[in-house]
């Protein structure tokens, strides 16, 4: 992974240091909470419901066993004992008292950890897909571009206050794309073209929120040398004519609307004219010195294994067979597996870890997976280097901790937001319901024979839980004073992106959960097979038959 070097290392230091008169005035009365804001989003600190939330960055998911058990640390002694991973691949702490935030901002700068940028109209931290360097259908490890992205963005002089805040998503993938990159303000896809020249495709206005849109592609086939200019001219065009009068309308999707695909390529493109060949051309030689972060590490030279054979040979446990069907993943390397632990335990709130749960994970990264760990946007995380024949092991490992929850890419394995719990923005709970949800569909066989289903569930319109890409999504929504919840079928973050589409009128607090269970026993009944994917189904029938089910012969409002 990438290591710092001594202008990194300043750079986050001083960031600490200067923070931390910044707090010391504030508490002293000197600055009101007005002026604070300001700096304090600047260093990834915000107000919420009880306490303050810091958000700490994790560049593209990556994370050693050593910041991890830092993470682990500032949880048990500056937290309630746990940390929150988030749909950004970062970590969020929701009890954190002003005045021990300096001295967090020190800890995390000794593992080459911050929490710039993670808040504010800026741009955040950059995500990629959690099996970068290791997925068997990657054309090249994303994360050194990832990383280039990180080094250019940091304190960008014309980009610190951009009229909304800004995410970027790149993958490697052709054919499966994990970090949604079609659903961020500019997604970057590595792409060959007709001639197997390596390049980027680049999309750009995508996002959810208020109004979802699915990202238009702005330039086919981008030559590597020009990814940082051509990033900067789309962000120029944005700085320049995005909405900074309506906070509503002021997401580069709304720009890119309004102009139209033709017109904003137009403008991107003559911005990039003056500044492609400038100080921003990357040379090969800096490529290579990025990747050379990222090489493989020290492998073993095994055979493949066959994974559902060593499944039965360890016994007739049926959570291990349903945690290799589920949680263990292809890879690159023979012998080697990606192992997706869960933290999607029935009765717990989605992406939660505790101190002891981050210590123990540090442990098993060292002895499993070559001190290496991924945080997923599905709030999950990935050991990325496992030996086929130890699974066995690692999977009792995990299961003394509550970690083995074998529901990876089910039902159950939900993306939600903090919600009304939390977050001074929500309308509506959301952990209750995703937690309910759990422990009523918590069979491994019933989740078996559901196959592929994506859960999602957002407190509010901002969309921090991904609803509009569910297959099946949820909407927290306030009904005259009211907790209630919208339903909607049929979104996918994919390479087969689509927004879904509301059912009808919303459900109460009450009713939600069952109203899943409808649509779920609507799909069972009427899907051709056990081959028949639930967005396949609800593509081939559309809402009708859902709606049917959920609001019989009443007209849904």
């Amino acid at each position: 992974m990438y290591q710092y070097d001594a202008h990194d290392q300043r750079l986050v230091e001083e960031r600490a240091a200067q923070f931390r008169g910044q707090v010391q005035r504030r508490l002293e009365g000197s600055i009101t909470e007005d002026e604070f804001k300001p700096l304090r989003l600047q260093n990834g600190l915000y107000m919420q419901l009880h306490a303050y939330m810091l958000r700490v960055a994790i560049p593209y998911g990556l994370l050693s066993s050593t910041q991890l058990r830092m993470l682990a640390t500032i949880a048990r002694e500056h937290d309630k004992g746990y940390g929150h991973f988030s749909t950004r691949q970062n970590i969020q702490f929701n009890w954190i008292k002003l005045e021990d935030v300096p001295r967090i901002l020190d800890a995390l700068a000794r593992v080459q950890m911050h929490a710039i940028q993670t808040s504010g109209n800026c741009i955040r931290n950059t995500t990629s897909d959690h099996l970068a360097g290791v997925a068997p259908d990657e054309l090249e490890d994303p994360r050194p571009y990832c990383e280039l992205i990180r080094q250019w963005s940091t304190f960008h002089p014309e980009f610190a206050f951009l009229p909304r805040k800004f995410k970027i998503a790149v993958t490697g993938t052709p054919d499966d794309d994990r970090a949604a990159v079609r659903f961020h303000d500019i997604g970057v896809r590595i792409v060959e073209d007709d001639a197997g020249q390596r390049g980027f495709q680049i999309l750009a206005g995508g996002g959810m929120g208020r109004s979802p849109h699915i990202a238009p592609v702005v330039r086919e086939h981008l030559p590597y040398e020009h990814l940082l200019s051509y990033l900067e001219s789309i962000l120029r065009v944005y700085n320049r004519y995005g909405r900074r009068d309506n906070k509503y309308k002021a997401r580069i999707k709304i720009l890119v609307a309004e102009l139209g695909i033709d017109e904003f390529r137009s403008q991107v493109e003559a911005e990039w004219e003056q500044i492609r060949d400038g100080a921003l051309r990357l040379e090969r030689a800096e490529i290579d010195r990025l990747k050379a972060f990222f090489a493989p590490p020290a492998y073993r030279e095994l055979p493949s294994a066959d994974l559902q054979l060593q499944a039965q040979a360890l016994g007739a446990d049926p959570a291990l067979r349903y945690f290799v069907a589920n949680n263990v993943l292809g890879h690159r390397q023979p012998g080697y597996c990606a192992v997706m632990v869960s933290l999607k335990a029935p009765g717990r709130p989605p992406g939660d870890a505790s101190d002891s749960q981050m210590d123990a994970l540090a442990d098993l990264a060292d002895e499993y997976s070559f001190g290496e760990l991924v945080v997923t946007h599905t709030q999950n995380l990935v050991l990325p280097h496992v030996e086929q024949t130890r699974v066995g092991q690692l999977h009792a490992a995990l299961r003394e901790h509550e970690l083995a929850t074998a529901n990876a890419g089910t039902l159950t394995d939900s993306i939600c937001c903090p919600g009304l719990d939390f977050c001074n923005l929500a309308n509506a709970r959301s952990i209750p319901v995703a937690i309910e949800i759990g422990e009523r569909f918590e069979r491994l066989d019933y989740l078996s024979d559901l196959g592929e289903v994506s859960l999602k569930i957002s407190g509010c319109i901002n969309a921090c839980g991904h609803h509009h890409v569910g297959n099946i999504g949820i909407l927290g929504i306030d009904k005259i004073g009211e907790e209630a919840y919208q339903l909607m079928l049929g979104g996918s973050p994919g390479n087969d992106a689509s927004i879904g589409q509301i059912v009808g009128r919303a459900f109460s607090r009450a009713e939600i959960v069952d109203a899943v269970q409808t649509v779920l026993e609507t799909y069972l009944g009427g899907r051709t097979g056990e081959d028949e994917r639930f967005l396949d189904y609800f593509r081939r029938v559309g809402l009708p038959p859902f709606k049917e089910a959920l609001y019989g012969d009443h007209q849904a409002r």
